[in-house]
């Protein structure tokens, strides 16, 4: 019987994460992480999701606690998107969020209280391969979130379970229907869980001085102005605040100069683009596929060291977004689009 941690977020998943694990003999605690003390609505880091997770965990009679990280997570999360977004950038926090948190700070505690393993609610999966575990693409491809948890490598995912990882959402939902869970009907949590729907530019607008800048079309022309870079991303179309006649997208931001340009969406296609902070988890063959969205469509690409050629153009991602990269539906590793 082994010993397993696992985190609790209040949502359907984590609930039923925990309780197949009960299911299946371990000895198993849940844990809920307390990260943001602000404001939230998203369906995790709230006082009723601490709750939901409290009355699951009562109900699957395990024990209960409360990691408090709020202080790391502002260091670690919030500030550092924040940054980003000043810097021209498009952050991913759900990965920071992963990496420094749950696969991060989660893991070195477990590892102090002696628990064999961490678990999660995460729609993905752990392969055996010549090299070690493997992360793998969940069941339900629709839900899959290797993406986002593309910096495990074999020693993390070791000590590592995902118990939903085999089924569907519907499956999921169906588990904790038969089990009379609290949390069986719960709406997913889509949105950055430390800003409340809708509320990214009044979020950022409070932390971020704001500096006035222009708005030029692929001719260097003015077609508008905006009061901060922060509230565009490469690869937008809409909110753009220009009528030029027909349809244009944000294809570069300079943030020395806080100009946005804008153009015609042929303007957005690239060959290649640079990466850092390159994680290879595990050997990966050449060429390869790779991700540049949570659930976008997969694509063929070559890495040469922080160099991603693409095998066809592909509309230019946003400086600051996770590419994943994937042997079939194993993943990889990753990268950080450079600016």
């Amino acid at each position: 019987m082994s010993r397993v941690l696992v985190m609790m977020s209040g949502g359907v998943d984590s609930s039923v994460a925990a309780a197949l694990l009960v299911e299946q003999g371990h000895d198993v605690t849940g844990v809920t992480l307390k990260l943001w003390g602000g404001e939230s609505d998203s369906g995790c880091c709230s006082v009723s999701d601490v709750e939901d997770a409290r009355r699951v965990a009562a109900q699957l009679g395990i024990p209960h606690y409360v990691f408090n990280f709020s202080d790391a997570f502002d260091e670690s999360v919030v500030q550092p998107y924040v940054d980003a977004y000043a810097d021209g950038e498009t952050p991913n926090p759900c990965v920071e969020c992963n990496r420094t948190m749950k696969f991060g700070r989660v893991f070195e505690r477990a590892r102090q209280l002696e628990y064999d393993f961490v678990a999660t609610g995460h729609h993905a999966r752990i392969v055996a391969t010549p090299d070690g575990p493997a992360l793998a693409r969940g069941a339900d491809t629709a839900k899959d979130q290797s993406y986002v948890l593309y910096m495990l490598g074999a020693r993390e995912l070791a000590h590592a379970r995902f118990p939903v990882g085999e089924l569907t959402k519907a499956e999921v939902r169906a588990r904790a229907q038969a089990l009379g869970l609290r949390t069986a009907d719960k709406r997913e949590s889509m949105d950055v869980c430390f800003i409340t729907r809708g509320g990214r530019e009044a979020f950022l607008g409070a932390r971020i001085p704001r500096r006035e800048g222009t708005i030029v079309d692929e001719r260097g022309s003015v077609v508008g102005t905006h009061d901060g870079i922060d509230a565009f991303t490469v690869g937008q179309r809409r909110g753009l605040g220009v009528a030029v006649g027909e349809r244009r997208y944000v294809t570069d931001i300079a943030p020395a100069t806080a100009t946005v340009t804008v153009g015609p969406r042929v303007d957005l296609l690239r060959e290649r683009v640079r990466l850092r902070d390159v994680q290879r988890t595990r050997p990966h063959p050449d060429p390869m596929l790779v991700q540049a969205r949570a659930h976008g469509a997969p694509f063929v690409a070559s890495l040469s060291e922080d160099e991603l050629v693409f095998a066809q153009p592909q509309p230019r991602i946003a400086p600051g977004q996770v590419v994943a990269f994937y042997d079939g539906d194993v993943c990889c590793g990753g990268g950080i689009v450079a600016i």
